[in-house]
């Protein structure tokens, strides 16, 4: 059994924590993130940073890594893993870049996710010049519902969109 004193020593030190949540600092009970940093760099950035979770020593609340190869709940890098992950390369649930995969995946060159928006785009929602999903929109468009120049769909079967996909050995998805 604790003594009084005992007790209001506790109450004095939960309403500090419950006061310094109040401030936007990270509550001491929250669960302390993950922060590796590679001291080897190229070009002012690491050769790999990953941040994960919050930090309570800078009041993150959530990491953002920085690196060639970045693993983080925000990632910049040539290589991005995370949340929203950017990069030449960037795998994550909002991801953006030349190369992308991912729920919501833009990218420049090709773009793969649930919606997928680039040059070469495959989802369940895309759109890009080749289109290819469930719902497309591209000048080359293959899906169920498909939208645009030269498209294969459950409704609409262009010569032209059928030898494209078949030439690029799609012909079982797009081509029948």
């Amino acid at each position: 059994m604790q003594t009084r004193e005992q007790l209001e020593k506790r109450v004095a030190e939960l309403e500090k924590q419950v006061s310094a949540m109040g401030k936007g600092a990270v509550p001491v009970v929250m669960m302390r993130g993950i922060r590796k940093r590679s001291s080897f760099e190229i070009a002012n950035l690491p050769l790999y940073d990953i941040a994960v979770g919050p930090d309570p020593s800078t009041g993150e609340f959530r990491g953002h890594a920085r690196g060639i190869l970045a693993i983080g709940d925000i990632a910049s890098g040539l290589i991005a893993l995370g949340g929203f992950a950017r990069g030449a390369v960037a795998i994550g649930g909002l991801s953006i870049g030349l190369f992308t995969l991912g729920g919501l995946s833009i990218g420049l060159v090709a773009a793969v996710g649930g919606g997928a928006i680039g040059s070469v785009a495959v989802g369940g929602g895309a759109v890009g010049g080749v289109a290819i999903g469930g719902g497309a929109v591209g000048y080359y468009a293959c899906g169920g519902a498909a939208a645009g120049e030269n498209v294969t769909s459950a409704t609409r079967r262009d010569p032209e969109a059928r030898q494209f996909f078949r030439e690029r050995g799609l012909a079982a998805t797009c081509g029948r």
